[in-house]
This record gives structure tokens, sequence and C-alpha cells, in this order.
């Protein structure tokens, strides 16, 4: 993908405000990094990542800082905990770095995740910076400053609110994906449709074919629309006491099948693309929706290359999976729902409407 000139999307947050830079080629350029400050640098990235990317981010760096370490973690979701987190401490504390280090996560939302969590928890807080090298976490994880690991029970519940100093995503990064990468960050593509914005539910499923042939015009627009929505949402309600919730339509299911299976068994996009389909079944079981417009997201979930059928966990696990999630509250599940295309709501269900959705929806 040819170099582009850099779109920013501001999160606007007070004091912890920071853009978010987006255009091809920018990775590599030490103006991307200008002005962040700081004595060391510590790159975090994993095996798959960081033999493509990790020397550009260092030449780019080493300007700008004293120092420059690297940390090269697992790759993988089953990677996402505490073994590995203390991996990152290690390299911080072996090089002896101090609270005017700054982490470089560069690599996809396992990689931010961790690197961000770690960044929150060193000397108390250290900043950092998100280098998103996948469409899933250029258009969702890298921005808005959730942190986590994952733990047996459930999904991304340990962890903290840290945000970044800065957002570089480098289009070109996403030349290299594998095309099951290219599908799981769709779906995190997909949801701001029904969440938040109707007509960038039209034009994804106009230009769906585009954006799975990875035409840099497209996903262009795709990633820039993505984090406008999650701006919008993220800068009125940061720590998510409110509408942020509706971030995680099709996650409360995902999550579930992520556990239920084993981390890694299935992407995390996967998940969220099937659990969509299952949430839009459960708004129409609700009243909310029709049935056309679940068979209209099944479909573009299905053309974007994802999985519309849940593996067969049984119904009761997928409640006690689901009661350990972020948004359950005393033990009662709240899922995100569509109240019409384009508008959003969390709210409990009753079990029996669950496990009919479970059933209807399983493979």
């Amino acid at each position: 993908m040819q170099a582009t000139t850099p779109h920013t999307v501001p999160i606007d947050l007070g004091d912890r405000s920071y853009p978010v830079v987006i255009g091809a080629g920018l990775l590599g350029r030490a103006e991307s990094y200008a002005g962040l400050g700081g004595h060391d640098a510590l790159i975090v990235t994993d095996t798959r990542v960081g033999p493509l990317y990790a020397p550009a981010l260092r030449a780019a760096l080493q300007g700008a800082f004293f120092r420059v370490h690297e940390v090269t973690l697992p790759a993988g979701e089953d990677a996402k905990q505490w073994q590995t987190l203390n991996l990152v401490f290690d390299a911080l504390l072996g090089a002896g770095c101090d609270r005017r280090t700054v982490l470089f996560a560069l690599g996809g939302g396992v990689v931010g995740d961790m690197t961000g969590f770690a960044a929150a928890c060193y000397m108390r807080g250290v900043p950092f910076v998100q280098v998103p090298t996948t469409l899933l976490a250029q258009v969702d994880s890298s921005v808005g400053g959730k942190t986590a690991i994952n733990h047996p029970l459930g999904k991304n519940m340990i962890g903290a609110f840290h945000q970044p100093l800065r957002v570089v995503a480098d289009l070109a990064t996403l030349d290299t994906l594998p095309p099951r990468e290219v599908a799981a960050g769709l779906a995190e593509v997909i949801k701001y449709g029904p969440i938040a914005d109707a007509a960038f539910l039209d034009w994804i499923e106009s230009h769906l074919d585009a954006l799975v042939a990875r035409e840099p015009a497209a996903l262009a627009h795709a990633v820039r629309r993505s984090c406008e929505i999650k701006a919008q949402v993220v800068g009125s309600d940061e720590r998510e006491t409110g509408v942020r919730a509706i971030l995680n339509f099709g996650h409360t299911f995902g999550h579930a099948i992520e556990a239920g299976l084993g981390y890694g068994e299935w992407l995390h996009g996967e998940a969220v693309g099937c659990g969509m389909v299952m949430a839009a079944r459960l708004s129409q079981r609700l009243g909310l929706v029709d049935d056309a417009f679940v068979e209209r997201l099944a479909d573009i979930v299905r053309r974007a290359g994802l999985p519309v059928r849940a593996p067969a966990l049984g119904p009761d696990r997928y409640l006690q999976l689901m009661r350990h999630d972020k948004k359950a509250e005393a033990g009662q599940i709240r899922f995100v729902v569509i109240e019409s295309p384009g508008r959003a709501a969390v709210r409990p269900a009753p079990d029996h409407l669950v496990r009919d959705v479970v059933r209807a929806c399983s493979a």
C-alpha cells in the first residue's frame, strides 16, 4: 500500500486527550512519534509482528529516545495472561526503566491490551503508545484506553483504564495480515453500523467485497469512520458507566464462545461476528427488530468470512459463562441489543429467551 497523507481523529478526554493518526506508511516515520518525551522506549511486540515491523519502529524511535529496548511476547490470545505480562515487567526492571519510559505496543489487540495494562501498573503508571498492526486493533482495541488480560473464567476481567499518548494506525500493515485476521477485524467494523450509524451499515454492506479484498480507499474509510464513532462514544463515557457499553455489541455471547472453547480456538473477531448475530436474534425475540434485520446482519457477517453459527456448548454453559461478563450485575446478564438499526441499548433478558437464542443459533 502506498504512503498516504495522514488523517487524525481526536479522542477528547480533557487532559487525557490524544490523537488517532491514520494513514499508510506511518510506522517507520520518526515524525509519527515526535513530541512524546521520555528517556527510554520499550517496544512490546510478539513473535509474528516483531520480525516484520520492529526494526522499522526501532529506527524511527532511536533519534527521539536515549535508549530503545524491545521485548517479544508469544503470539496469540492464549498468551494474554499473567505469565506473559510478567515478561514485560522483567524487561522494564532488567533495563532499569523509570517513570520517563514510554512503552510502544506494536501488534494486534492482545499486544495492545497487555502493553497498556503493563504501562498502567509499572511504577503505578507510565505512558504508552499504541501502534496497532491488525484491522481489529486499528478500529477498536487500540482506541479508548481499555487494557486487560484474560482469566480462565472470563475474558478481559483483570485490567485497568489507561489512555495512550497516541495511536499510530499504519494502514500499510494490513497488507501482511492473513485473510482470517482481516475477516476478524471486519467484525469490529461491522458492529459500528447497528449500534450507532445506520448509514455506515449501508456503506459496509455495499463495500464489503472491497473491504475483504483490502482495497486501500475502502479500508481507509472504514478505519476512519470506525474511529470517529468510537471517539464520540468514548469521549462521552470514558469508563463505561453508561453509553460506552454499546460498543460491546456481540461481545457477551462472543466472550462466552471464546472462554467456552478455550482462548485462541476462535479469533476474537470471529466470536464477536457470531455473537452479533446472536445478539440481533435476541433483539428480535425481545420485539425490537424484525427477522429481516437479523437475516441482513447475518448475511453481512457471513460475507465478511465470519461464522454465523455458534459452537454447541449448550444453553446452560453459555449462561454460566455470560454471568462472568463485565456487564453482568448481581448475577443478571445485561446484553447490548439493537432497538432499531443505528441505535443500541443495554438491558437484561429472561433466561428462557437466551436459551432459545442459543438453540436457534448453535451449530
